[in-house]
């Protein structure tokens, strides 16, 4: 019966009536009753079947095929074996082609399991339906291919297919499905693809003994590996996608493996950036356990038809499922099964709506995460350092600094801390924040706690600077912010526990105090006068400190005699007590100094400091000693250092340990010639800073004393020796630079916090010295000199001399700390000669003057007497007869 084109269904119906052969029939002997037509007569009948039979015989099936009893046997036709040879390495067309060396004959094993998978040990019939799939087991037994083949026969003709293999003994299975009245073998679970049935041929002997042979316009291609059968399917393009080179290899060589994969959307119950993680090089071992999840492997193959709700099976992980059966569907732990039994070699596919996994089983680190944001020379660092524990807990909340592989590239220097010191480890635990902080908590000035710990902070958090700054401030995607000065590239990404920020540099931690303040040049004096102490590597090192700078322009506003004492060598007890008194023994960032409105510090020097803030927001901070008004302005500035902190400060501070008398002015004055005429004169108590003598006219003065200073060289054009010899000139001399000064009032808070560094006011301002008791000349006047912020200072009332003895100008001044601050030395280029008029000045002009006046006197009195006298003796006017007695007597 030859059928070139499909043989209508219906017909081939009648032409197969019900056989009930519903199990397979075991291989027997040929019975001696059967019928000699065989399948093979049937072949060789019809002129369709000839490439087949060359097959055959190449592979020695022929004795098998009269041996079969029931069997159908889906026969490709020459057209369909013709289009299969086409295709490139097709065993078909090897086996077709004339053999030019007789060999030992197992060479032709795998085509022979293909033939095998043509072949059942059975008879279909009835005809499925159109609405059924049913499966049917070949008599293909699939097993591992020798590598390389072997030549050597089985151990016995006939060639029948051998139990075993790699589905645990079953044989591999095809369906057959009605699709729009033609039959398809090899088709899918849900009846498409296949081979068409395009003829059909039904023998069935007296006995029990029969045979269908159908033929099929196209090879049947036994299953491949899983490996290969997950490749060919789209709904799981992402497994594909993620499977390694590894889990390929597991795939195809792993026997009676039961495999449910996921459909490509059961994904997206992963973050995105989780998923970037399981798609990157490093994420093997957890694609191998997500493997491990979704497989089973067992002595059988578990297809679909074993599946009954309440099933449990057990997966290479440990891990259970759970079946559910209901007309409805399949579950598998809450996931559809959507399609079912997938062939292959090695086991069977079957595909899931979702991840088959259990809670928190896919432990998805932030190391993870930073390995698939392009961060692995960072994650790199981290294990060499041995940090890793700051990025395989799942569970603790951090906010992470991270610099990508371009980034971190840029800093692979000689500078940048070799891999695993413990300088790099410092550094990368300056890169982790704990607690979630996003851009919507960060305020500028924030300073946020660090993973690292510092000795130099007694083990505690160093912090790092925010700055944030935002175009508006309720969209934080317009924020630009900075962590530490290194600013944040594009947005944060946020996964479970974890934040990341991108930063452009790797983070540095704070220096020592003196690395940290040696970049601002304007507080270059006072690092320099710590240097000069023996202080400074102390200093360095010692924990928990709050620095408090002075700027440059602090030593000079302090009074340059002031200055010139605490630098100078014979002073470093009191400059170093200074410097202490600038160094809180705490750690005390801006927030205290800027809240609340008074805060007393204490210093490494022993005595405190008090910090006052006004409500202009101004804070002030005043010493322990020095004099009462003595204060500086607070500049809070948080410049972060491996022990503390630094702020800075407009004034320098002179704790009470710290006694600055006028003797040791004089001497930063270079005025010791000074000092000896002080002492001699008697007022070697005002150089000491002590009381006056009980006794003394100044003992009950509350006053202090400023001197009026000039320097040695002054003295070059006096004879020294005269000088000393008369002690009442001496006095006179000394008293004429004493001037008692008054307590002078304390600032206000609205005043200038620029501390008052003069012992006297100096603007055109007159001053009694201790020479006016003794002289008219004795007081002193102070004024600008024109155009020039210059002092002069000269003898009030002098004159006669050309100004060469009773004026000088001011050079430099210091005020002292003792006599509650009040007073102080004033330093002038010349000295100031108690001045004694001239006989002229003093006599002449006075009698000149005098004598001048009497004589104007004289002459006005002179005059008057003459015109009186002129007026008596001219000639005047009289009545007739004159003025006579007789008219009196009348």
């Amino acid at each position: 019966m030859h059928l070139r084109q499909c043989l209508p269904w219906a017909l081939l119906a009648v032409l197969l009536p019900a056989i009930s052969t519903a199990s397979q029939i075991p291989f027997s002997k040929p019975s001696p009753s059967r019928m000699t037509r065989t399948i093979v007569d049937a072949l060789n009948e019809d002129p369709d079947y000839t490439s087949l039979l060359r097959l055959l015989q190449r592979t020695r099936l022929i004795p098998t095929l009269n041996r079969l009893n029931a069997t159908t046997f889906f026969a490709p036709t020459n057209n369909a074996i013709k289009k299969h040879s086409s295709q490139p390495g097709s065993l078909w067309r090897f086996g077709l082609e004339e053999e030019t060396d007789l060999v030992p004959d197992n060479i032709q094993e795998q085509l022979r399991q293909q033939l095998f998978y043509h072949l059942l040990n059975e008879t279909i019939s009835p005809l499925p339906e159109e609405s059924s799939v049913p499966f049917y087991k070949t008599l293909l037994y699939p097993r591992k291919p020798s590598e390389p083949p072997t030549r050597e026969p089985p151990p016995y003709p006939p060639w029948m297919p051998i139990p075993g293999g790699t589905l645990g003994g079953e044989q591999q299975r095809l369906r057959l499905a009605s699709l729009e009245n033609n039959f398809h073998v090899g088709v899918d679970a849900f009846g498409q693809g296949g081979a068409k049935v395009v003829k059909g041929v039904q023998d069935v002997g007296n006995n029990t003994d029969n045979f269908v042979l159908l033929g099929i316009d196209d090879v049947l291609e036994p299953p491949p590996d899983l490996a290969s059968v997950v490749q060919q399917y789209s709904t799981i393009s992402y497994f594909q996608k993620i499977m390694t080179p590894e889990i390929m290899t597991r795939l195809n060589s792993t026997s009676e493996l039961t495999l449910f994969l996921p459909v490509d959307k059961a994904w997206e119950a992963f973050h995105p950036i989780e998923r970037l993680y399981l798609e990157s090089e490093f994420a093997s071992d957890d694609l191998h356990r997500i493997l491990d999840m979704h497989a089973v492997i067992e002595e059988h193959v578990a297809w679909s038809d074993s599946f009954e709700s309440g099933l449990k099976l057990t997966t290479v992980k440990g891990t259970k499922l759970e079946f559910e059966v209901t007309p409805e569907g399949t579950k598998v732990r809450n996931a559809k099964l959507t399609q079912p039994d997938i062939y292959a070699s090695n086991g069977v596919l079957h595909l899931v709506s979702s991840l088959l996994l259990p809670p928190d089983s896919l432990k998805l680190t932030p190391e993870k995460y930073l390995l698939a944001l392009n961060c692995t020379k960072f994650v790199s660092l981290l294990h060499s350092a041995d940090l890793e524990h700051l990025i395989n807990d799942t569970h603790s909340k951090y906010t992470i600094l991270a610099p990508r592989d371009d980034i971190l590239s840029i800093f692979e220097d000689p500078e940048f801390p070799e891999p695993g010191s413990e300088e790099l480890k410092k550094v990368l635990q300056y890169h982790f924040i704990p607690g979630h902080w996003t851009p919507n908590k960060l305020k500028t000035g924030s300073l946020l706690e660090t993973a690292l710990k510092e000795p130099g902070l007694n083990d505690h958090s160093q912090v790092l600077f925010v700055e944030v700054q935002s175009e508006d401030k309720k969209k934080s995607a317009s924020k630009t912010i900075s962590f530490g000065g290194a600013g944040v590239i594009g947005d944060p990404v946020e996964v479970n526990n974890t934040l990341i920020y991108f930063v452009s540099r790797p983070l540095t931690p704070p220096p020592d105090v003196f690395q940290a303040a040696l970049p601002f040049l304007d507080l270059s004096s006072f690092l320099a006068a710590v240097f000069s102490t023996a202080k400074a590597e102390a200093l360095r090192v010692q924990p928990s400190t709050t620095f408090l700078i002075p700027h440059n322009d602090a030593f000079k506003r302090l009074g340059l005699l002031v200055s010139a004492h605490l630098l100078s060598a014979s002073s470093k007890d009191d400059l170093e007590n200074v410097i202490m008194h600038h160094v809180l023994d705490t750690v005390q960032y801006a927030a205290p100094f800027q809240n609340g409105s008074q805060h007393s510090f204490s210093t490494l020097e022993g005595s405190d400091i008090k910090v006052d803030r006004f409500a202009n927001g101004t804070a002030l901070v005043s010493s322990s000693g020095g004099w009462a008004d003595l204060r500086a302005g607070l500049q809070t500035r948080d410049l972060l250092t491996k022990t503390g902190v630094i702020h800075e400060l407009s004034d320098i501070m002179i704790p009470r340990s710290v006694s600055i008398s006028i003797g040791k002015l004089v001497k930063a004055a270079k005025g010791s010639t000074m000092t000896t005429l002080v002492n001699k004169a008697g007022f070697e108590w005002i150089l000491n800073g002590t009381a006056p003598p009980e006794g003394s006219p100044w003992s009950d003065a509350n006053v202090g004393w400023t001197l009026l200073c000039p320097p040695d060289d002054a003295f070059k054009t006096y004879n020294l020796t005269q000088l000393y010899s008369d002690l009442e000139g001496l006095r006179s001399l000394v008293a004429q630079h004493l001037i008692p000064t008054p307590v002078q009032a304390t600032l206000g808070e609205s005043d200038d916090p620029v501390s008052n560094n003069r012992p006297l006011v100096l603007e055109d301002a007159t001053y009694s010295t201790l020479q006016s008791e003794q002289s008219a000349y004795g007081d002193i006047v102070f004024q600008r000199k024109t155009g020039s912020a210059d002092f002069i200072v000269g003898i009030k009332g002098a004159r006669g001399t050309d100004g060469k003895d009773d004026w000088a100008r001011v050079v430099a001044w210091g005020r002292s700390t003792t006599g509650g601050g009040t007073g102080g030395v004033i330093q002038i280029d010349r000295l100031l000669t108690p001045y004694k008029p001239s006989w002229w000045f003093a006599y002449g002009a006075p009698s000149a003057v005098g004598g001048g006046g009497m004589v104007a006197i004289c002459g006005f009195f002179y005059g008057v007497r003459a015109i009186w006298r002129r007026d008596t003796t001219e000639a005047t006017y009289e009545p007739v007869g004159g003025f006579g007695r007789d008219d009196d007597d009348s």
